[in-house]
Protein backbone atom coordinates (compact mmCIF):
# COMPACT_ATOMS: atom_id res chain seq x y z
CA UNK A 1 0.00 0.00 0.00
CA UNK A 2 0.96 3.66 -0.04
CA UNK A 3 0.75 6.24 2.71
CA UNK A 4 1.77 9.79 3.60
CA UNK A 5 4.90 9.69 5.75
CA UNK A 6 6.60 12.44 7.77
CA UNK A 7 10.29 11.92 8.43
CA UNK A 8 10.89 15.43 9.74
CA UNK A 9 8.93 18.42 11.01
CA UNK A 10 8.40 21.37 8.73
CA UNK A 11 6.18 22.88 6.06
CA UNK A 12 3.63 20.81 4.08
CA UNK A 13 6.33 19.49 1.75
CA UNK A 14 7.53 17.12 4.51
CA UNK A 15 4.39 15.05 3.78
CA UNK A 16 5.79 12.42 1.40
CA UNK A 17 3.76 9.86 -0.55
CA UNK A 18 5.57 6.58 0.14
CA UNK A 19 5.28 2.81 -0.01
CA UNK A 20 4.53 1.04 3.28
CA UNK A 21 3.91 -2.62 4.14
CA UNK A 22 0.29 -3.70 4.05
CA UNK A 23 -1.04 -3.83 7.62
CA UNK A 24 -1.99 -7.18 9.15
CA UNK A 25 -4.68 -7.22 11.85
CA UNK A 26 -3.41 -8.34 15.23
CA UNK A 27 -5.66 -9.72 17.97
CA UNK A 28 -8.61 -7.40 18.53
CA UNK A 29 -7.76 -5.28 15.46
CA UNK A 30 -9.30 -4.76 12.05
CA UNK A 31 -7.74 -3.53 8.83
CA UNK A 32 -9.78 -0.98 6.90
CA UNK A 33 -9.50 0.34 3.37
CA UNK A 34 -9.52 4.08 3.96
CA UNK A 35 -12.19 5.86 1.92
CA UNK A 36 -11.88 9.26 3.61
CA UNK A 37 -9.50 10.76 6.17
CA UNK A 38 -10.22 14.01 7.97
CA UNK A 39 -7.67 16.83 8.06
CA UNK A 40 -7.54 18.77 11.33
CA UNK A 41 -5.71 21.72 12.83
CA UNK A 42 -3.97 19.23 15.10
CA UNK A 43 -2.48 17.59 11.98
CA UNK A 44 -0.93 20.92 10.99
CA UNK A 45 0.54 21.31 14.47
CA UNK A 46 1.87 17.75 14.42
CA UNK A 47 3.50 18.34 11.04
CA UNK A 48 5.13 21.62 12.02
CA UNK A 49 6.40 20.33 15.37
CA UNK A 50 4.20 22.76 17.32
CA UNK A 51 1.91 20.19 18.91
CA UNK A 52 2.41 19.87 22.65
CA UNK A 53 2.99 16.13 22.24
CA UNK A 54 4.85 15.58 19.03
CA UNK A 55 4.77 12.20 17.22
CA UNK A 56 7.77 9.88 17.04
CA UNK A 57 9.22 10.14 13.55
CA UNK A 58 8.84 8.72 10.99
CA UNK A 59 5.09 8.98 11.34
CA UNK A 60 1.89 8.63 9.29
CA UNK A 61 -0.45 11.52 10.23
CA UNK A 62 -4.22 11.40 10.54
CA UNK A 63 -6.53 11.20 13.55
CA UNK A 64 -9.75 9.99 11.92
CA UNK A 65 -11.04 8.04 8.95
CA UNK A 66 -13.92 6.12 7.45
CA UNK A 67 -13.64 3.02 5.32
CA UNK A 68 -14.52 -0.60 4.73
CA UNK A 69 -13.25 -3.50 6.82
CA UNK A 70 -10.87 -5.68 4.80
CA UNK A 71 -9.80 -8.16 7.47
CA UNK A 72 -10.38 -8.88 11.15
CA UNK A 73 -7.98 -10.21 13.74
CA UNK A 74 -8.39 -12.88 16.36
CA UNK A 75 -11.18 -12.30 18.92
CA UNK A 76 -13.01 -9.75 16.77
CA UNK A 77 -16.63 -10.87 16.64
CA UNK A 78 -18.63 -7.68 16.19
CA UNK A 79 -17.22 -6.76 12.76
CA UNK A 80 -16.73 -8.57 9.47
CA UNK A 81 -15.13 -7.81 6.10
CA UNK A 82 -17.36 -5.46 4.15
CA UNK A 83 -18.62 -3.47 7.14
CA UNK A 84 -18.37 0.32 6.79
CA UNK A 85 -16.87 1.94 9.88
CA UNK A 86 -15.44 5.19 11.14
CA UNK A 87 -12.26 4.95 13.20
CA UNK A 88 -10.08 7.14 15.37
CA UNK A 89 -6.43 6.92 16.31
CA UNK A 90 -4.18 7.39 19.31
CA UNK A 91 -0.95 9.27 19.90
CA UNK A 92 2.08 7.26 18.89
CA UNK A 93 0.24 4.98 16.44
CA UNK A 94 0.24 5.15 12.63
CA UNK A 95 -2.46 7.49 11.42
CA UNK A 96 -5.00 7.39 8.62
CA UNK A 97 -3.29 9.26 5.78
CA UNK A 98 -2.91 5.86 4.11
CA UNK A 99 -4.67 3.50 1.76
CA UNK A 100 -5.12 0.96 4.56
CA UNK A 101 -4.92 1.14 8.33
CA UNK A 102 -5.03 -1.26 11.25
CA UNK A 103 -7.05 -0.10 14.26
CA UNK A 104 -8.45 -1.74 17.40
CA UNK A 105 -12.04 -2.85 16.79
CA UNK A 106 -13.08 -0.97 19.94
CA UNK A 107 -12.04 2.25 18.19
CA UNK A 108 -14.55 1.82 15.39
CA UNK A 109 -18.27 2.47 14.93
CA UNK A 110 -20.45 1.17 12.10
CA UNK A 111 -21.64 3.82 9.64
CA UNK A 112 -25.31 3.94 8.61
CA UNK A 113 -25.89 3.51 4.89
CA UNK A 114 -27.27 7.07 4.64
CA UNK A 115 -24.01 8.68 5.85
CA UNK A 116 -21.29 9.38 3.26
CA UNK A 117 -17.75 8.35 4.17
CA UNK A 118 -16.44 11.93 4.05
CA UNK A 119 -19.04 13.01 6.61
CA UNK A 120 -18.35 10.05 8.90
CA UNK A 121 -14.60 10.65 8.74
CA UNK A 122 -15.19 14.22 9.94
CA UNK A 123 -16.76 13.22 13.27
CA UNK A 124 -14.14 11.79 15.67
CA UNK A 125 -12.23 15.04 16.15
CA UNK A 126 -14.20 18.21 15.40
CA UNK A 127 -17.77 17.00 15.84
CA UNK A 128 -17.05 14.79 18.82
CA UNK A 129 -15.20 17.66 20.51
CA UNK A 130 -18.13 20.02 20.01
CA UNK A 131 -20.65 17.41 21.19
CA UNK A 132 -18.69 16.52 24.34
CA UNK A 133 -18.11 20.12 25.36
CA UNK A 134 -21.70 21.20 24.82
CA UNK A 135 -23.50 18.18 26.23
CA UNK A 136 -21.08 16.85 28.85
CA UNK A 137 -19.01 19.79 30.09
CA UNK A 138 -21.62 22.48 29.55
CA UNK A 139 -24.76 20.38 29.93
CA UNK A 140 -26.57 22.94 27.80
CA UNK A 141 -30.33 23.19 28.04
CA UNK A 142 -33.04 24.81 25.97
CA UNK A 143 -33.12 28.59 26.19
CA UNK A 144 -29.50 29.14 27.18
CA UNK A 145 -27.10 31.30 25.17
CA UNK A 146 -23.97 29.73 23.65
CA UNK A 147 -21.08 31.73 22.17
CA UNK A 148 -18.96 29.90 19.58
CA UNK A 149 -15.73 31.55 18.52
CA UNK A 150 -14.54 30.73 14.98
CA UNK A 151 -17.94 29.52 13.86
CA UNK A 152 -16.67 28.79 10.34
CA UNK A 153 -14.05 26.30 11.55
CA UNK A 154 -14.54 22.54 11.64
CA UNK A 155 -15.32 22.48 15.37
CA UNK A 156 -17.19 25.76 15.15
CA UNK A 157 -19.51 24.69 12.34
CA UNK A 158 -20.30 21.51 14.29
CA UNK A 159 -20.87 23.42 17.54
CA UNK A 160 -23.28 25.88 15.91
CA UNK A 161 -25.46 23.02 14.66
CA UNK A 162 -25.28 20.95 17.85
CA UNK A 163 -26.10 23.93 20.06
CA UNK A 164 -28.96 24.95 17.79
CA UNK A 165 -30.28 21.37 17.79
CA UNK A 166 -30.44 21.67 21.60
CA UNK A 167 -32.68 24.74 21.18
CA UNK A 168 -30.20 27.23 22.59
CA UNK A 169 -29.57 30.74 21.32
CA UNK A 170 -26.34 30.57 19.30
CA UNK A 171 -24.05 33.56 18.85
CA UNK A 172 -20.95 32.90 16.75
CA UNK A 173 -17.93 34.89 15.64
CA UNK A 174 -16.36 34.82 12.19
CA UNK A 175 -14.06 36.96 10.09
CA UNK A 176 -15.54 38.77 7.09
CA UNK A 177 -18.90 39.03 5.35
CA UNK A 178 -18.62 35.73 3.46
CA UNK A 179 -17.79 33.60 6.50
CA UNK A 180 -20.36 35.41 8.62
CA UNK A 181 -23.13 34.69 6.11
CA UNK A 182 -22.04 31.05 5.85
CA UNK A 183 -22.19 30.57 9.63
CA UNK A 184 -25.61 32.24 9.75
CA UNK A 185 -26.82 29.75 7.16
CA UNK A 186 -25.72 26.92 9.48
CA UNK A 187 -28.25 28.18 12.01
CA UNK A 188 -26.49 30.75 14.19
CA UNK A 189 -28.93 33.33 15.55
CA UNK A 190 -26.34 36.13 15.46
CA UNK A 191 -22.87 36.25 13.90
CA UNK A 192 -20.31 38.83 15.02
CA UNK A 193 -17.48 39.83 12.69
CA UNK A 194 -14.55 39.85 15.10
CA UNK A 195 -12.65 42.13 12.73
CA UNK A 196 -15.24 44.88 13.09
CA UNK A 197 -16.78 44.75 16.57
CA UNK A 198 -15.84 44.48 20.22
CA UNK A 199 -17.12 40.95 20.77
CA UNK A 200 -17.43 41.17 24.55
CA UNK A 201 -19.34 44.45 24.30
CA UNK A 202 -21.67 42.99 21.67
CA UNK A 203 -22.34 39.92 23.80
CA UNK A 204 -23.24 42.19 26.71
CA UNK A 205 -25.58 44.17 24.47
CA UNK A 206 -27.25 41.11 22.96
CA UNK A 207 -27.81 39.47 26.36
CA UNK A 208 -28.84 42.62 28.27
CA UNK A 209 -25.60 42.51 30.22
CA UNK A 210 -25.94 38.90 31.34
CA UNK A 211 -23.39 37.21 29.06
CA UNK A 212 -23.36 33.78 27.44
CA UNK A 213 -24.09 30.69 29.52
CA UNK A 214 -21.36 28.81 27.66
CA UNK A 215 -18.41 29.95 25.58
CA UNK A 216 -16.42 27.66 23.27
CA UNK A 217 -13.02 29.25 22.67
CA UNK A 218 -11.47 27.67 19.58
CA UNK A 219 -8.88 30.40 19.05
CA UNK A 220 -6.83 31.04 22.20
CA UNK A 221 -4.34 33.88 22.49
CA UNK A 222 -6.03 37.22 23.08
CA UNK A 223 -9.45 35.71 22.36
CA UNK A 224 -9.42 33.82 25.66
CA UNK A 225 -9.62 37.08 27.59
CA UNK A 226 -12.62 38.05 25.43
CA UNK A 227 -14.24 34.73 26.33
CA UNK A 228 -13.84 35.39 30.05
CA UNK A 229 -15.41 38.83 29.69
CA UNK A 230 -18.30 37.40 27.64
CA UNK A 231 -19.47 34.62 29.94
CA UNK A 232 -22.40 34.89 32.32
CA UNK A 233 -22.22 34.51 36.09
CA UNK A 234 -21.65 30.80 36.91
CA UNK A 235 -21.28 30.13 33.19
CA UNK A 236 -18.73 27.89 31.51
CA UNK A 237 -15.76 28.74 29.29
CA UNK A 238 -14.02 25.89 27.45
CA UNK A 239 -10.52 26.46 26.08
CA UNK A 240 -10.34 24.03 23.16
CA UNK A 241 -7.32 25.22 21.20
CA UNK A 242 -4.66 27.86 20.70
CA UNK A 243 -4.50 28.22 16.94
CA UNK A 244 -3.24 31.75 17.55
CA UNK A 245 -0.05 30.15 18.97
CA UNK A 246 0.21 33.10 21.34
CA UNK A 247 0.08 33.41 25.14
CA UNK A 248 -3.27 34.31 26.69
CA UNK A 249 -3.05 37.29 29.03
CA UNK A 250 -5.99 37.40 31.38
CA UNK A 251 -7.24 39.31 34.42
CA UNK A 252 -8.55 36.98 37.13
CA UNK A 253 -11.02 39.71 38.09
CA UNK A 254 -12.85 38.91 34.85
CA UNK A 255 -14.00 35.55 36.18
CA UNK A 256 -13.41 34.73 39.84
CA UNK A 257 -15.95 37.20 41.30
CA UNK A 258 -18.66 35.59 39.13
CA UNK A 259 -17.94 31.92 39.90
CA UNK A 260 -17.14 31.15 36.28
CA UNK A 261 -16.21 27.56 35.38
CA UNK A 262 -13.14 27.22 33.14
CA UNK A 263 -12.34 23.94 31.41
CA UNK A 264 -9.42 22.92 29.26
CA UNK A 265 -10.41 20.37 26.65
CA UNK A 266 -8.57 18.17 24.18
CA UNK A 267 -10.25 15.19 22.59
CA UNK A 268 -7.10 13.08 22.07
CA UNK A 269 -6.18 13.31 25.76
CA UNK A 270 -9.73 12.41 26.77
CA UNK A 271 -9.78 9.40 24.46
CA UNK A 272 -6.53 8.14 25.95
CA UNK A 273 -7.83 8.37 29.52
CA UNK A 274 -10.96 6.27 29.59
CA UNK A 275 -13.61 8.11 27.55
CA UNK A 276 -15.53 5.74 25.28
CA UNK A 277 -16.90 7.93 22.46
CA UNK A 278 -18.95 5.25 20.74
CA UNK A 279 -22.35 6.22 22.20
CA UNK A 280 -21.79 9.87 21.30
CA UNK A 281 -20.53 9.01 17.82
CA UNK A 282 -23.60 6.85 17.22
CA UNK A 283 -25.79 9.78 18.24
CA UNK A 284 -23.97 12.04 15.79
CA UNK A 285 -24.22 9.46 13.00
CA UNK A 286 -27.93 9.09 13.67
CA UNK A 287 -28.28 12.87 13.55
CA UNK A 288 -26.64 13.00 10.14
CA UNK A 289 -28.62 10.03 8.83
CA UNK A 290 -31.84 11.65 10.04
CA UNK A 291 -31.07 15.10 8.66
CA UNK A 292 -30.59 16.90 12.00
CA UNK A 293 -26.94 17.63 11.21
CA UNK A 294 -25.05 18.41 8.03
CA UNK A 295 -21.28 18.03 7.76
CA UNK A 296 -20.08 20.72 5.34
CA UNK A 297 -17.18 19.51 3.20
CA UNK A 298 -15.01 22.37 1.94
CA UNK A 299 -12.79 20.32 -0.38
CA UNK A 300 -11.34 16.89 -1.03
CA UNK A 301 -7.81 16.00 -2.08
CA UNK A 302 -6.15 12.73 -3.03
CA UNK A 303 -4.00 11.24 -0.28
CA UNK A 304 -0.98 11.85 -2.50
CA UNK A 305 -1.74 15.58 -2.35
CA UNK A 306 -1.91 15.87 1.45
CA UNK A 307 0.43 18.87 1.31
CA UNK A 308 -2.17 20.84 -0.69
CA UNK A 309 -4.86 19.86 1.81
CA UNK A 310 -2.70 21.20 4.65
CA UNK A 311 -2.15 24.44 2.76
CA UNK A 312 -5.87 24.81 2.21
CA UNK A 313 -6.64 24.39 5.90
CA UNK A 314 -3.78 26.68 6.93
CA UNK A 315 -5.06 29.43 4.61
CA UNK A 316 -8.11 29.88 6.89
CA UNK A 317 -10.21 30.13 3.74
CA UNK A 318 -11.82 26.71 4.20
CA UNK A 319 -15.51 26.63 5.05
CA UNK A 320 -16.13 23.25 6.61
CA UNK A 321 -14.04 20.12 6.50
CA UNK A 322 -11.00 19.36 4.37
CA UNK A 323 -10.88 15.64 3.55
CA UNK A 324 -8.39 13.28 1.94
CA UNK A 325 -9.98 10.69 -0.34
CA UNK A 326 -8.15 8.06 -2.37
CA UNK A 327 -8.65 8.75 -6.04
CA UNK A 328 -10.19 12.20 -5.50
CA UNK A 329 -9.21 15.17 -7.61
CA UNK A 330 -7.97 18.37 -6.00
CA UNK A 331 -10.85 20.81 -5.70
CA UNK A 332 -10.99 23.73 -8.07
CA UNK A 333 -10.54 26.56 -5.59
CA UNK A 334 -10.16 29.39 -8.09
Amino acid sequence: MRAVVMEEFGDPDVLVWSHRPDPVPGPGHVVIAVEAAGVNRADLLFRSGNYHRGPVLPSVPGLEAAGTVLAVGEAVEELAPGDRVLAWGATGEPGFYSEQASVPAVRTVRIPAEVPSAAAASLPTAWLSAWYCLHHLGAIVEGQTVLVHAGASGVGSAAVQIAKDAKTRVIATAGGVHKSGWVRDLGADEVLDHNLVDVAAEIARLTDGRGADMVLDLVGGDTFAVSLRSVARAGTVVAMANVALEPSRIDTRDFYPRNVHIHGFQITDLLEHGYDPRPDLRELLAGIAGGRFHVPIDSTYPLSDAAAAHRRLASRAALGKVVLTPGANSADLA
